[in-house]
């Protein structure tokens, strides 16, 4: 069987690198068979609608972000892990050249090479680019989530609509919420799911969420088990420490005090 990891939206540099550290070196123990990120890899605020007519609009972030990202992404992940990997591109990744498109029409032509796989050298780091509606198994498929419009605040219900209007099975990000909704009597082969796998940004650095940075957002990642005739989605809760269990293996430093209660990461 065929074991898949699929990486939630980081939104470099709002990542949570702890997070990140431990799935990279999960990624390396369990050397799946496929790896995916699923979208929004990167935030590129700066050339964002957002800071249209602020003094943001003038910071000139791009580049050093993208630095960031194979620094902190790409580089660790290839030293543990060699095998496919491919990127979906997310609404956030494609701020760029959508940016320069808008903004100096003169140059569009140019737009291509602000594509983030460019920006990112996926050919220098061996990764493929992955169009919408992948398909990884049997009648399941990636996609981003930005595609197709419709959210809900319940976790897995917008992957459930997508799958519903596209006829199959749907794994994607976008709505930074994890987890899995069905429907139809599985013992008669009806059954179509839909599975948001979460993210593992860390919501306390973006500062359009307001005080207290608070969402209906989880954190966590996506493993896919594939056979010949059916995928098996699996949720993966991160915690506030950063740990994670898969297959009754924890990963991560686990960081809780007396009854259980999770110790800050200044203590540890």
């Amino acid at each position: 069987m065929k074991r898949i990891v699929v990486i939630s939206d980081l939104q470099v540099p709002y990542h949570d690198p702890k997070a990140l550290k431990n799935v990279i070196s999960f990624i390396g123990e369990w050397q799946p068979d496929e790896l995916y990120q699923i979208g929004d890899l990167n935030d590129y605020e700066t050339p964002s609608r957002w800071n249209e007519g602020t003094r943001r609009e003038y910071s000139q972030q791009v580049r050093k972000e993208s630095e960031k990202t194979k620094r902190d992404v790409f580089e660790p992940i290839r030293s543990v892990y060699d095998g496919p990997f491919g990127i979906l591109e997310g609404n956030h990744d494609l701020r760029p050249r959508t940016y320069l498109s808008a903004k100096a029409p003169a140059l569009a032509e140019y737009a291509d090479d602000f594509h983030f796989s460019r920006l990112l050298d996926f050919d220098g780091f061996g990764i493929d680019l992955i169009p919408a509606f992948h398909k990884v198994g049997p009648d399941t498929a990636l996609i981003h989530g930005h595609e197709i419009k419709g959210l809900s605040s319940i976790a897995g219900t917008t992957a459930y609509g997508h799958a519903s209007k596209a006829t199959t099975n749907v794994v994607m990000g976008h709505t930074h919420r994890l987890g899995i909704r069905r429907h139809g009597p599985s013992h008669l082969g009806g059954m179509r799911w839909g599975f948001e796998v979460g993210h593992l940004c860390d919501p306390k650095k973006m500062g359009y969420l307001g005080p207290g940075a608070v969402a209906n957002w989880q954190s966590g990642f996506g493993i896919l088990y594939v056979g010949d005739h059916d995928v098996s989605p699996v949720a993966v809760d991160v915690r506030r420490d950063a740990s994670f269990v898969v297959e009754g293996i924890r990963y991560g430093r686990v960081m809780r005090g007396a009854g259980g209660r999770f110790a800050k990461r200044g203590d540890s």
